[in-house]
Formats: C-alpha cells, structure tokens, sequence
C-alpha cells in the first residue's frame, strides 16, 4: 500500500484550504455563517409577528398559518407528482451498456481520482478497500485517495493491514474542525491528479464498470455537464422494516424524482457517494463547503447557479441502509439540517438565484430544501390535530379552526399521503422491488419517524449548525438480507 507523505507546508497549505478556502474566496456561499443579518431581522420580525398574533389574534392567526402552509403543501404535491411522471418514462436517464463501457481504448479514458472518506471505520475499511480493488479501470488511469483522520489509530491500522491495490493511497487528514466529510474532501482533492473525480463512502459497493460508464456518459454529454450522479440502492433492504422503508425511499428518489428534476432543468441535490465530477468545475465553483452538512445537496445547487448541467446514470452503488432508528434519525437530521443550511445560504441572494434558475427551478429549489425538512415538521402537528378530532375532541378543533380551512387542510393531507403511497408503490414495482410492496403500504409509519428527525435536525440547526452526526455502518445482520437484485 502506498502512502502519502508531503511537506508540512503543503499539508498546512491544504488544510487552511480545505477549511477555509470557499468562506474566503466566496463567504456568501458558505455556511460557516448560518444565516445573514438581513435574514436574521427578516426571521426576528417573523416571529415577533407571530407571537403577537398569537397573542392579540390567535384563531385568525392559526388560520392565516394553516392556509399557507396548505398552500405551500399543495404545490410540493403537485410539483412532486409533475416530477414523478417525468422520470417514469426514464428517458433522462443515461444508460451505457456493458458493451460500450468495455468498448473504449484503455488510453482514450480520462485519469480518475476516487476520494475515499472515512472516520471510525474499522469495521468495515476492508471491505471497501476490497471493492474498489474490483473496478475495472486502467490502474495507471486511476488514483484512489483513501482519506482517513490523522487520529483516528483503529481506523488508519484497520487500512494498513489490508493487501491494497498499488492504486490506493492513505491521506491522512490533519484534525481541525469541522470534523466533517466534505473538509476531508476539500483536503483531498489537493493531491488529486485526475480529470474526473468522485466519491464512495466506505460501506460502499460500487458497479465495477462504473467509472467507465460515467467517462462515456461525459463524452456523450454536452460540454457544460458538471456531474454525473449514479443511482444510489441498498442491498439489505430485506433486513427489516426500517430498511425496507429506506430502501423504497432510495427508489422512488433516485428511479424517479432525480431524473424527472433533470427534464425541468431545476437543481439537483446530489447524492452522498457516487456522484462524478469534472475537476476544472469543481474548481471553479469552490468544491465542497466543509460547514455544510449535506455538502452533496450545497454543491448540486452550486452546479446549477454556475450555469452547469447534472445528469444520472443508470450505474447502481451498492449501500448499507441503517437498521437501527437511533442510527437512521442521526443520519436523516443530519439531511434535514443540511438541507435548511443550504436554502438559507443561497437564499442570501434571492434576485440573482431567481433570475438564474428562473421562477420554477427557484420555486423547486425551495420546495426541496426548505419544504422538505419543514413540511415534515409541520406534518407532526397536523397529524396531533388529526388525531384529536377524531379521538373525539372536534369542538377543540373546530373552535379553532373554521370548517371552511379545516377541511380543505384534511383533504389536503388525506390525498398527499395518499400520492406518495401510490408514488412509493409504483416506484417499487417498476424498480423490480416486489418483495418490499408491504414496506410501501406501510409508509405513513415511516413518515413518523422523519417527522421525529426533521424537528430534530431543525433543532440543531439552532445550536449546532456543522455538527456531524456519525453514522455507524457494519451493523449486524446487514448482509444477511439482501432485495433481489443486491449483489451476491
């Protein structure tokens, strides 16, 4: 295995970059600021507007929120459904067969760098070391970075011991906050020697042909494709319900939603892993924000306000879904903060991202990124108000809320959920996930528990805004249970 070992000034170099580099060259795209003082009055003003509605006013109050936030609903709703149809045809969806990929002369690949994050990892650093020694790509083509903490001893020792390919190389990323991925990536990318770049989380598995499908995919792309996102599945979605709830989840996201949002031109939040790059565009946009927390949706925003385009390819990356819903609520806050991070700070300049991403890729960006993790709050209240109308307490609710705003609310709920019922079971039959129709009957019960990590993540954007919440990976009995098209 080899290892690198440059210069103190270089690696200091790296590091301040790596932390540094974007909130210096580009401070309004960072998040290491949560929110502007403009947006701060804005959110004051809010508030004291609100609780002195409350107050003086509190039933129209209540009514004035609930017909917003119906509003707001029905146009996630309908935005999603326009989105969902888009995809089902999977015309936007770049397919390059096994034929196509093999077909292209070892020389007229491109040099691909692989960024290879990971912390307390132990457990599961083999495996993925293991994978990606299955790519089948020119090893003096290929560079793979596996970036570890400089403290992190079990980790760094679990890699050591592990017969790697001569392609793989430790960096070990000096400790500096934030303790996130993306800064281990920043930090990365300046020993990176490839055009293309991507990444692979270390629970990954990765389809061996796939850095050459997404060199193809760029070759047959227009010139202002910036990325090539891979689509994202687990492989013990028959672990249990949870997973096969998540597993449902990943389908209808990145079978569906992702390549309906190609057609509409809108921006595209990126996956975690398997999302491949070009380096000059990475480096003209400022790679990642390591203050982000969903680093992957901030940069596919950026692609976009860029002038960039993201497509998907139909080249599958194998991951573990968490089993545990101590885990997956760590994990899915996580998302739901970074998403709200993200929309704040582009939201810092709403002229000039309206005027980019005209006014239905901006209506899109706000659904996604503010709506989701929001209206998955609101949803916890409304089902609260639900439950108490039909537990018997209807003169509490219609005290409060007239039936001319209650009812269209209700119905507004009762058909929503109804819709991404009926999304979840088509996204399962057409992926040729049968064996998990019971998971996407079952959904609402999974909504509780986003509901649970969306306030949570809400929460902490308060208080800890770049706080990385580790996911633990290698759980037992992960693979133990595999969907039908997982690899063996």
């Amino acid at each position: 295995m080899n290892e690198d070992q440059p210069g103190r000034d270089p690696v200091a170099a790296a590091l301040h970059d790596a932390v540094h580099g974007l909130r210096e060259r580009r401070p309004e795209l960072s998040a290491a600021q949560v929110v502007v003082p403009w947006q701060r009055s804005v959110l004051i003003v809010l508030l004291a507007l609100l609780a002195v509605g409350a107050v003086l006013a509190r039933t129209p109050t209540l009514i004035a929120i609930t017909v917003v936030c119906t509003g707001a609903y029905v146009w996630t709703l309908a935005d999603r459904l326009v989105l969902f149809f888009r995809g089902l045809d999977g015309r936007s969806i770049i397919t390059v067969s096994d034929a196509d990929a093999e077909a292209v002369d070892d020389d007229a690949l491109p040099a691909y760098t692989i960024l290879v994050p990971a912390f307390h990892e132990p457990e599961v650093i083999g495996t993925v070391i293991e994978n990606l020694a299955a790519f089948r790509y020119p090893a003096g083509k290929l560079q793979i970075l596996l970036l570890l903490e400089a403290d992190d001893d079990a980790t760094i020792a679990a890699a050591r011991a592990v017969d790697a390919p001569a392609t793989l190389h430790i960096v070990e990323v000096p400790p500096a906050e934030p303790r996130t991925k993306p800064k281990a990536c920043n930090f990365g990318l300046h020993f990176a020697t490839g055009d293309l770049v991507t990444i692979y989380d270390a629970e990954d598995r990765p389809d061996p042909l796939q850095l050459r499908r997404a060199a193809v995919a760029f070759d047959r792309l227009p010139a202002d494709t910036a990325c090539v996102q891979a689509r994202l599945a687990f492989h013990n979605g028959g672990q249990n319900l949870l997973t096969a709830w998540f597993t449902a989840d990943y389908a209808l996201w990145f079978g569906f939603i992702l390549p309906g949002l190609v057609r509409g031109n809108a921006p595209i939040p990126l996956g975690g892993t398997s999302n491949h790059l070009r380096r000059d565009v990475l480096a003209e946009i400022g790679a990642w924000d390591p203050f982000n927390v969903t680093e992957d949706a901030d940069l596919g925003v950026r692609i976009a306000g860029s002038g960039y385009r993201t497509a998907v390819l139909d080249s599958v990356t194998w991951e573990e879904a968490n089993s545990d819903p101590v885990n997956w609520i760590r994990q899915r806050s996580r998302w739901y903060k970074g998403y709200l991070q993200t929309w704040l700070v582009h939201m810092r300049r709403p002229r000039r991202l309206w005027r980019t991403l005209g006014p239905i890729g901006f209506a899109r960006f706000t659904t996604l990124l503010a709506g989701t993790p929001l209206i998955a709050c609101l949803n916890m209240l409304f089902w609260l108000i639900t439950l108490a109308w039909l537990l018997g307490q209807p003169s509490a609710v219609q005290d409060q809320f007239p039936p001319y705003v209650y009812f269209p609310a209700l119905f507004c709920l009762v058909f929503g959920n109804a819709a991404v019922l009926y999304m979840n079971l088509v996204a399962c039959r057409e992926s040729r996930l049968t064996v998990l129709l019971l998971a996407a009957l079952t959904t609402p019960l999974y909504w509780v528990l986003m509901s649970v990590a969306a306030i949570k993540g809400v929460y902490q954007l308060i208080g800890k805004p770049s706080y990385w919440e580790k996911t633990f990976h290698g759980l037992p009995g992960a693979d133990s249970a595999k969907p039908a098209d997982a690899p063996r």
